[in-house]
């Protein structure tokens, strides 16, 4: 199946054909036209199965083809996707403004330890979609800076997760401030009992689908973490490439700007390098892997969204220069080289910051990852949140056991406690500069 067998809106077939998606993955060929077709959906599904999109498309197809009933500043939001971490949120909200960039959608998006009035004149300036973590939409009900009375979709991603970090009784007191008819789109990995309760109590008659996992491991790929301080990684790359004679290595950063910043660095230090993002245009982006494929640049930097469509015989090297906020996205990354039987190297620069997301990358590979670190570039042992214990016997290098799980306190972006994060705004600070820095658009 092909998109254009979708009949998705002319609008949005220009937005995946920008974006690089080819052809849809299992829980979109199913979950879309149902979606379309305005009934409830429950779908089991991963991350990193194609599911964010899987609900964006057909919903975007809907609002765009359905009469607006408000415009401008006074319009309500037609659309709320709730989430359970402001990661999450944040990924959702970049896929909503990709795969809607060329329809009059406004979106916006809210989550906890950021500032409240930023995402107020977002909200009071009128917006078609919503992406929100339970907590933060809540304080906003509370103050009267959001109207949920005129909502038509409403989706719950990864509910189970929500359950888990205590959302269940946030959750109905958001659906209580929502109309009675509406469509519902539900997807989760698992369904324990209080799922099936809020199914049964918000849904009528959903068409259940359930999508293949992901394979969790890569055989034919060998993976390496070397810890080394974030203000070295660049430094740290550059080495890697230049002493290893890399020819072909694709670049994994979390944000668009990163990416830029990160290529146009390596390019000064002589390494021909260039970067791939939804900021860029389709032509930018086929040119940027013409290069790579070609070998004009030895280096490309993606995004994940970015790197969907990206698909390269033989890739020896793959590099994570910052880890992925969800576990499941490291297994797609990584899952970029040793295709087809050939063998593949992926490698990891985690920062001691990272250590609580590398945590839980090993516990959805159920298996632990060789952690070795490059002479020289030894990470600091003024960081506090350090819990390397070196090997130290002589004449081999120094190997680290493991990442210790990190503390709520500690600096930088690991966000550990998500849930706290949102629900009590322990993360006063500006987080790291990511696409949604301001916590709306």
């Amino acid at each position: 199946m092909s998109f254009q067998e979708l009949n998705l809106h002319p609008a949005l077939m220009r937005a995946v054909t920008a974006s690089g998606y080819e052809t849809p993955t299992e829980i979109q060929q199913r979950a879309i036209p149902t979606a379309m077709a305005g009934r409830d959906l429950v779908a089991s599904a991963q991350t990193g199965t194609g599911k964010t999109a899987a609900f964006v498309l057909p919903s975007l197809h809907r609002l765009t083809a359905a009469a607006r009933p408000q415009a401008g500043r006074f319009r309500k939001p037609r659309m709320l996707v709730l989430a359970p971490t402001r990661e999450l949120a944040a990924q959702v909200a970049e896929s909503v403004r990709d795969l809607g960039k060329f329809l009059p959608i406004r979106s916006a998006v809210v989550y906890g330890g950021v500032g409240m009035e930023p995402q107020i004149r977002a909200l009071r300036g009128g917006v078609d979609i919503v992406v929100a973590t339970p907590g933060r939409l809540l304080d906003h009900a509370g103050r009267r800076t959001v109207d949920l009375s005129g909502v038509e979709i409403l989706v719950l991603d990864e509910a189970d997760r929500m359950l888990d970090m205590g959302f269940i009784h946030d959750i109905k007191r958001i659906i209580a401030l929502l109309p009675q008819k509406r469509q519902n789109l539900l997807f989760s990995a698992t369904f324990p009992g209080e799922i099936s309760g809020l199914i049964n109590g918000m849904m009528d008659k959903p068409e259940r689908i359930e999508a293949a996992r992901r394979t969790m491991d890569a055989e034919s790929v060998s993976q390496v973490v070397h810890p080394v301080d974030r203000e070295r990684k660049r430094e740290l790359l550059s080495h890697l490439i230049t002493e290893g004679a890399w020819k072909q290595v694709l670049v994994f950063t979390r944000t668009k700007h990163g990416a830029n910043k990160l290529a146009e660095q390596l390019h000064k230090g002589g390494i021909p390098s260039t970067a791939i993002h939804g900021n860029k245009s389709q032509s930018a982006r086929m040119q940027a892997l013409t290069d790579f494929k070609r070998g004009k640049a030895r280096v490309l930097v993606a995004t994940d969204i970015a790197a969907r469509g990206i698909d390269i015989d033989r890739l020896p090297h793959v590099v994570n220069y910052e880890l992925p906020n969800v576990p499941e996205d490291y297994v797609h990354r990584i899952g970029r080289t040793g295709r087809a039987g050939m063998s593949g190297s992926a490698v990891s620069l985690v920062s001691a910051e990272e250590q609580a997301l590398m945590h839980g990358i090993k516990r959805l590979l159920k298996r632990e990852i060789p952690v070795v670190s490059v002479a020289g570039f030894e990470p600091s042992r003024t960081v506090r949140t350090t819990s390397f214990r070196a090997d130290t016997r002589p004449g081999q290098a120094k190997r680290f056991s493991g990442f210790g799980a990190g503390r709520p306190g500690d600096k930088g972006r690991s966000w550990a406690r998500p849930a706290e994060s949102d629900r009590r705004s322990r993360f006063g600070r500006k987080p790291g500069r990511t696409s949604v820095a301001t916590g709306y658009e």
